[in-house]
């Protein structure tokens, strides 16, 4: 892993910061000429109601927040404080911005984080590859949940939306779910079972011709599901409860920010909270495949597509940019300010710019 500031610095250059904004607002202000609709505006009516459930929607962000932060002092068996842990989730939101989700989100930069944070390298690849479990554990437990008390036709209803399997939508959602479900056995398998194992089956896996340019970072991740593993012998039901109570109470409040959004706009149209949830859920799925930073673009797209029915007509753009807004671009906004002060604390450098 890299120690040097400014090869890590190379990571968050100004063009990667700015490709996902583009990128999500270029996809919004696209949808938003193409189904401009000066009536959509015109019926909003603010009411208290409407302030109430937008605040709401700032307080599901702070709960979110704060359950990471819980989580991650959890994993780390209370080794940083509050306020380090926060600067630790901050970081992390940040790095995950810029990173496709089929890249695993900010991964090893979270476990660098961590290690500077004065978290020894076992206990950081531990409490880091942990959470990516839990993360997975959420996704892999909800999906069947809000297909069987939903159903089928209510979560795709008015999907359009074509993917790499055509147009559609629910074949290529249990196809990534399958994937990413056989992907937490696997690493279930590593970190409970036999890490060392699943090392040498990377070894070997990775030591064909075609696949060797990869070898050394298998070899990497062989290594680290054997610390992790390690790490998380003789945990007790306390530390599984509290991580995985987070995990869930977490991913909750990232959802209900949308359910709180329609609320304050909806107008006349009813809103089916456990749907919109349910709907979040497939979405959040689908959009790890993303390439793009963050699943910018194809966010937009999918908020516009999967939930368009609660609103009226030409508005779902507009609402998807808001959502972004609270959920998605403050931790870009916040990493640019917290970044630089956090290197040059660590390394004691005097000026490094992004």
């Amino acid at each position: 892993m890299q120690t040097d500031p400014r090869e890590l610095l190379k990571h968050f250059s100004t063009g990667r910061i700015i490709l996902p904004v583009l990128l999500g607002i270029g996809a919004a202000l696209w949808l938003f000429l193409r189904e401009f609709d000066p009536s959509a505006f015109d019926a909003i009516t603010w009411t208290f109601n409407s302030s109430c459930w937008l605040a709401l929607a700032i307080v599901s962000i702070i709960i979110r927040d704060f359950s990471y932060m819980v989580r991650i002092r959890v994993l780390t068996d209370n080794a940083i404080n509050w306020y380090r842990s926060f600067i630790v989730i901050m970081l992390w939101e940040f790095s995950s911005a810029l990173a496709p989700g089929m890249l695993g989100g900010g991964f090893i930069f979270a476990i660098f984080i961590l290690n500077k944070e004065g978290i020894n390298m076992g206990k950081s690849i531990t409490a880091i590859m942990n959470s990516s479990f839990l993360d997975g554990v959420f996704l892999a437990v909800m999906a069947p949940v809000v297909y069987w008390i939903a159903g089928k036709n209510a979560l795709f209803s008015g999907v359009h939306l074509n993917t790499f399997l055509g147009n559609s939508i629910f074949y290529t959602f249990w196809t990534v779910y399958f994937l990413i479900l056989a992907y937490k056995i696997f690493v279930a398998y590593a970190l409970f079972v036999n890490p060392k194992v699943i090392r040498t089956l990377l070894i070997a896996l990775f030591s064909v011709p075609l696949l060797k340019r990869w070898l050394d970072k298998a070899k990497d991740t062989g290594d680290q599901l054997l610390i992790a593993s390690e790490g998380l012998k003789n945990k007790g039901t306390k530390y599984w409860m509290w991580s995985l109570g987070a995990t869930f109470a977490s991913w909750t409040a990232r959802y209900s920010i949308v359910n709180c959004i329609l609320h304050a706009f909806h107008g006349q149209k009813p809103v089916e909270d456990f749907v919109v949830y349910g709907k979040q859920v497939v979405m959040g799925i689908i959009i790890l495949l993303s390439p793009t930073p963050g699943g910018s673009g194809l966010a937009e797209f999918m908020f516009n597509d999967f939930l368009g029915e609660f609103m009226a007509k030409g508005l779902a753009p507009t609402l998807g940019l808001l959502w972004r807004i609270l959920s998605y671009y403050p931790y870009i906004f916040v990493g640019v300010i917290i970044l630089p002060r956090w290197f040059r604390l660590h390394f004691k450098l005097e000026k490094l710019k992004l």
